[in-house]
């Protein structure tokens, strides 16, 4: 009864291509609604000071300007939220906007509504707000030492020196005297602190919605990562049902972590909307993105790595504090501690220890940017590369003689994370075949004999993908069959840069054995798609898999006992292929789906008794497993300017296990749009503050994004090892950018191995390049 797979593991072009190529895509910029007022935010220029008066005489003056809101204003209207995943008990008004002190340069004091957009940022220009400046807590290690707090309502953490409040969380396990011993008795011990810079999703749509109250009804047109969540949340702040609120996200021009859902500036837009006689408007333009969209990736991680004589690893500690800015995102704060939980990675590691400290500072909330957890790959990966060279192993030595392999799992982490279905050692492997690692070090040493400095650099991870738990752990479909015979399969989804409807499309047609061109997909809209958890986690294709499969399966028997019925032969009998129903060994005696769907519609006097008219089904899947885990093993080569500092990659290759791969154009594309990221917060991306806390990079001329000069063409291995979940589907949408910044630094230190260049520090500028050379030359030449 089952057809071939036709689509899935194809390169079928991308059915979102057509309408984005053409102009044809719809963003929350494009939505018009009749009367549509505009909206600007009144923000504070100083990173923290107190609120005197607040002057709006001139703003209300100027003509078109609608209303001017401030925070006791919005919070008179505001109800307790709590966003997917926490506490119940944690439910409570967010600080829409600064009251008495502001925290951040950014921080939103008032918003400003207006009938034209430059109406309300002029008018936003005009109000005049009286600011008595306040020390601001800027930076890891003014945060956990300073006598200032971001936040004196939240105090009462202290680091162990009891001298900070500025602790958001702290997590520290129990000490374990088998690692104190396993260091002590350590043939190798090697020490390293690992800082990473501030840098920022910066996804080409900006955040934005349009939120619309009319006929007791708030539609919010929004750009999205996850539609039902954003329902959730307006459905909360506001204190309405949810079903009074609808969220329609058609195009997303990226998310990356950023647009999970709604928070500050969104959740002020969503209050003033219900009291708005027309719809209101808000675009973040990209100076509030750089200064208040939310920062990432600001961390230290204080690294020791235990070996034995053979340089098999015994024992591994992270001590890791991360920026949590000083409106955090909640996703954000939750992701600090797996940095530690993961930091064994897929290495054989018998022990292991962390700590974990997240602070608050008087710059941008911390948000949850693709991998948010990537930290961890960062500091192990550079780390090992510097453990080699201290010891004089070469690096991937190192990493062969260490990585877990296939035939070792299952296994559990030294921190209770359960390892399964990954191929670690092999995609290292199949990375290093597509290097030809002999022809580029002969390559390497010839250039050297030139003047020319060559590097070669790796790294291995693993990725938690699909989680299993909370709302992440299932996902619906709806799939309808119309009476010319078309499939229409609803999923939350979201189209975000990441391909959902492509999957979709691709897996309904193997599911139910049409034709690609035969089936459609709507996502993004909550009051047509079952609810979803949207993008986040690396989930959704093993997620589409499982709710599509399980929806088409019932969807199937339907259309096949339809058929049986009519073609009076057995369902044994029939396969379901191309769009057709044929009875097996009986050439010619067939049935279009359109045949059988006119009947199903129009003539249920020819259904089977019992089979009720219609071709609909609706279903949902529930995460069997707990986790899927997904690996890569990234290689990055480069020349370095030793007398500019310039950074060049040469190439760039990628083996990704992420089990069947589903489509491989889409894979590749997820892959290659990490990398870059990845790459770009190593050499070019700074969110800058001075000592006073102001931002040094509030626009693409300072803050610096990697274009097609600055990235090598990307090859990829595919190594495809079964999940256990549907289809044998893993995620594939956070490792790019989690595997690529170390094996850029550890390509640039390989470089730089002559100078004796020890890279801990990012980003790793011009100038940076030139500091680690002169900082070679100065030891060389006492």
């Amino acid at each position: 009864m089952t057809g071939a797979a036709r689509y899935v593991g194809a390169r079928v072009p991308r059915v979102e291509d057509h309408r984005l190529l053409t102009g044809r895509g719809t963003y929350v910029a494009d939505v018009s609604r009749p009367g549509m007022l505009h909206c600007a935010f009144v923000r504070s220029p100083i990173a923290r000071a107190t609120i005197g008066a607040i002057d709006t005489t001139e703003a209300l003056a100027l003509p078109g300007v609608v209303a001017v809101h401030f925070a006791a204003d919005l919070a008179a209207h505001a109800h307790p939220i709590r966003y997917a995943g926490e506490d119940p008990a944690s439910a409570a008004i967010p600080p829409l906007l600064a009251a008495d002190e502001v925290r951040f340069v950014g921080d939103p004091v008032a918003l400003v509504v207006a009938e034209d957009r430059y109406v309300a940022e002029d008018a936003a220009g005009l109000v005049g707000v009286e600011y008595e400046p306040l020390a601001p807590v800027v930076g890891l290690t003014e945060a956990l030492t300073a006598e200032n707090i971001v936040h004196p309502d939240r105090a009462g953490n202290s680091d162990n020196s009891g001298n900070s409040n500025n602790i958001a969380l702290r997590v520290t396990p129990r000490p374990l005297e088998d690692v104190d011993e396993a260091f002590a008795g350590a043939a190798h011990v090697v020490r390293a602190t690992i800082h990473e810079h501030a840098h920022a999703p910066v996804p080409l749509e900006t955040r934005g919605l349009v939120a619309q109250w009319s006929a007791g009804e708030l539609t919010v047109w929004a750009s999205s990562q996850a539609a039902h969540e954003a329902r959730s949340v307006a459905a909360q702040l506001l204190g309405l049902p949810e079903h009074q609120v609808r969220v329609i996200v058609r195009d997303t021009g990226g998310g990356f972590g950023l647009k999970v859902a709604p928070v500050r500036e969104e959740l002020c837009v969503l209050v003033a909307a219900r009291r708005s006689p027309a719809a209101l408007s808000w675009i973040e333009d990209r100076t509030e993105n750089l200064t208040a969209g939310g920062q990432a990736r600001h961390e230290r991680g204080e690294v020791a790595l235990a070996f034995t004589a053979d340089h098999t690893l015994a024992c591994a500690t992270l001590r890791h504090v991360q920026d949590n800015g000083a409106y955090p995102t909640s996703g954000s704060v939750r992701t600090g501690p797996a940095a530690g939980m993961m930091f064994p990675g897929p290495y054989r590691l018998p022990l292991s220890r962390f700590e974990h400290t997240s602070v608050f500072t008087n710059t941008a909330g911390r948000v949850a940017y693709r991998g948010p957890w990537a930290f961890e790959t960062l500091a192990r990966e550079t780390s090992l590369d510097i453990a080699s060279r201290r010891m004089g192993v070469d690096p991937i030595e190192l990493r062969r003689r260490n990585l877990l392999r296939l035939d070792e799992l299952p296994v559990i982490n030294p921190h209770g994370m359960p390892y399964s279905h990954m191929t670690p050692a092999e995609t290292y492997e199949k990375a290093l075949e597509i290097l030809d690692l002999e022809e580029f070090r002969r390559l390497q040493a010839a250039a050297r004999l030139q003047g020319r400095h060559l590097g070669m650099g790796t790294s291995t991870y693993c990725e938690p993908t699909s989680p299993g738990v909370g709302h992440h752990g299932s996902e619906g479909a709806v799939l309808r069959i119309d009476p010319s015979g078309t499939v229409t399969v609803l999923v939350a989804g979201g189209s975000a840069g990441n391909s959902l409807e492509t999957a979709a499309v691709q897996l309904t047609a193997d599911a139910l054995g049409m034709r690609i061109e035969d089936v459609r997909t709507i996502q993004g809209d909550t009051a047509l798609t079952p609810f979803g958890a949207g993008t986040g986690g690396s989930r959704s294709g093993s997620m589409l898999a499982g709710a599509i499969g399980t929806t088409a399966a019932a969807l199937r028997a339907r259309l096949l006992a339809v058929a049986a019925h009519v073609l009076e032969a057995s369902v044994d009998d029939l396969d379901l292929a191309d769009s057709r129903v044929s009875v097996r060994g009986t050439p010619g005696v067939t049935l279009s789906v359109a045949d059988i769907a006119e009947i199903a519609h129009h003539h249920p006097e020819r259904l089977p008794a019992g089979l009720s008219p219609g071709l609909e089904e609706s279903g949902r899947y529930r995460a069997e497993s707990p986790v899927i885990w997904s690996n890569a093993a990234h290689v990055c080569t480069c020349e370095v300017d030793v007398r500019t500092g310039q950074v060049t990659l040469l190439r760039y290759i990628v083996a990704e296990d992420c089990g069947k791969v589903v489509n491989p154009a889409v894979v590749e594309g997820q892959i290659a749009g990490g990398v870059v990221q990845g790459i770009g917060g190593v050499l070019l991306e700074h969110l800058a503050y001075d000592a006073d806390g102001t931002p040094r990079a509030t626009t693409f001329m300072d803050y610096l994004l990697p274009t097609t000069t600055d990235v090598s063409m990307i090859e990829y291995g595919h190594v495809e090892s079964p999940a256990p979940g549907p289809g044998g589907i893993k995620g594939v949408g956070e490792g790019g950018a989690i595997g690529a910044p170390p094996a850029v630094v550890n390509a640039v230190a390989d470089a730089l191995a002559p100078f004796g260049a020890e890279i801990t520090q990012l980003p790793l500028t011009p100038e940076a390049v030139l500091d680690l050379v002169e900082a070679g030359e100065r030891v060389a030449t006492p």
